[in-house]
């Protein structure tokens, strides 16, 4: 659970994006100008109406947008992480797996009636081996439902979806993926 938690930080920290950015003496507009004399006016002397402790000043040691909040993590543990979540859905039976999928049109009518048969009325992830343009646009419009390429799988995709539905030809995919083996052809 650990480290299934610590990849799923690692993967939505890489996705944030930092905006936050407050303006140093440099970037602040005017301020050029002496705003009074340095001597003679019985006030403290100021040298610039933009400085930190005026209304309206720059601000130091500000938020700034180079701030990286992207996490490491080794590959290794990366895939282990995947596995466990990916293992976590199995025992609690929220994998299923499809032989194929074959449309002549992309009919999300048709995908709906399918998941329907298949009892999966919450969001559900479907997982294929290779672009599948048919089943891609099917799943387009349905709420709640995803495609993704198996070689693609993600930790946030497998602890958002309740469902995950394999197709046979992603399931090579997956073993190649999680044993780390690769079919070499010739």
């Amino acid at each position: 659970k650990d480290l299934v938690h610590q990849a799923l930080v690692r993967q939505l920290a890489s996705q944030r994006y930092n905006l936050a950015q407050a303006k140093v003496r440099g970037e602040v507009r005017g301020g050029g100008r002496k705003p009074f004399k340095q001597k003679g006016t019985g006030r403290a002397r100021q040298g610039s109406i933009r400085a930190p402790h005026m209304k309206g000043g720059a601000v130091i040691f500000g938020p700034r947008s180079v701030r990286n909040f992207e996490k490491d993590m080794p590959k290794k543990q990366r895939r282990k992480a995947l596995f466990c979540a990916m293992s976590e859905k199995a025992r609690n039976n929220e994998v299923m797996a499809l032989e194929s999928y074959t449309s002549e049109k992309p009919k999300t009518k048709a995908l709906a009636e399918m998941l329907k048969k298949l009892q999966i009325e919450r969001n559900v992830l479907i997982l294929i081996a290779e672009k599948n343009e048919m089943l891609q646009k099917s799943c387009r419009n349905i709420p709640n439902a995803k495609t993704i390429l198996a070689g693609y799988v993600n930790i946030a995709d497998l602890q958002k979806f309740n469902k995950i539905l394999i197709l046979k030809d992603a399931v090579e995919k997956m073993k190649q993926l999680f044993l780390g083996t690769s079919e070499k052809t010739e």
